[in-house]
């Protein structure tokens, strides 16, 4: 009789474990995907931008593509660092409607941008923010790197603090892109 109550003790005890874990795996999942952005699905702010290239358009005109708006800086190590990836991205999904958007804080000096700009040969557009317009119509920047995702419904789909993984953005991007 005894060893009957041990064993539902245990089996009891095994069952309370196996709960707990089960719902300490769903709290993490739950903090991941909120810090992807994935629960705060938005539409893309009405702002008004200029290229390097002289370009004028607003990014809600962007509807139709899908797109990565990242805020960065030449100051910031992990910019620098991330802007080959970038473009890669940018190249191999262009042809499918997707585009890259770098936005240069108010604080990076002009030149800094133009001159790192050219010596990079950065295939997609870059915008000086220089009066903050960009940034404060994003409103939840929080420092350099910061990217958005953005569907082609132009919502908000994702938001990258520090740079990305970037196979996991290249799957988000992918599977914007092939939402219709």
């Amino acid at each position: 009789m005894k060893e009957r109550a041990k064993e539902k003790t245990l089996a009891l005890l095994g069952a309370k474990r196996v709960a707990l874990l089960c719902v300490g795996i769903v709290v993490m999942v739950a903090v991941f995907v909120a810090s992807m952005g994935l629960f705060e699905v938005r539409n893309v702010p009405d702002v008004s931008v200029t290229t390097l290239n002289g370009e004028q358009f607003e990014i809600d005109s962007l509807n139709g593509s899908v797109v990565l708006v990242n805020f960065w800086a030449t100051t910031c190590a992990v910019c620098v660092r991330e802007m080959p990836k970038f473009a890669a991205l940018f190249e191999k999904y262009r042809s499918r409607g997707f585009r890259t958007l770098a936005v240069a804080m108010p604080y990076d000096p002009p030149h800094r941008v133009i001159d790192y700009v050219a010596k990079t040969s950065l295939p997609f557009d870059v915008v000086l923010d220089i009066d903050g317009s960009v940034l404060r119509a994003f409103a939840d920047v929080p420092g350099t790197p910061t990217s958005f995702l953005i569907d082609r419904r132009g919502r908000v789909v994702g938001k990258y603090l520090g740079e990305p993984d970037f196979e996991e953005l290249e799957g988000r991007i992918k599977l914007a892109l092939n939402k219709q």
